[in-house]
């Protein structure tokens, strides 16, 4: 399995403060946008792709790559 460059702590922090910028700035799609970027927690991913479906992922433009390597890259399909 591939090595999955990890954002640390500091830098989803940075990420998100920007996406509230955007939202304050009335740029509410950015903001969306911007936050999806950071990697969702693995066992968020999991959650979500129980509760809300895998087609949810997929075309919500969500950062899957720490669920990916946790999971393996075939995750959403099993």
């Amino acid at each position: 399995m591939a090595k999955v460059e990890t954002m640390s702590v500091s830098e989803k922090l940075d990420i998100l403060h920007r996406s509230f910028a955007l939202e304050d700035a009335g740029n509410i799609e950015g903001a969306k946008r911007l936050v999806r970027s950071v990697p969702m927690p693995p066992y968020l991913a999991k959650v979500m792709k129980e509760k809300m479906g895998v087609d949810y992922l997929i075309n919500g433009g969500w950062n899957l790559s720490e669920a990916e390597a946790e999971f393996g890259s075939d995750w959403l399909s099993r």
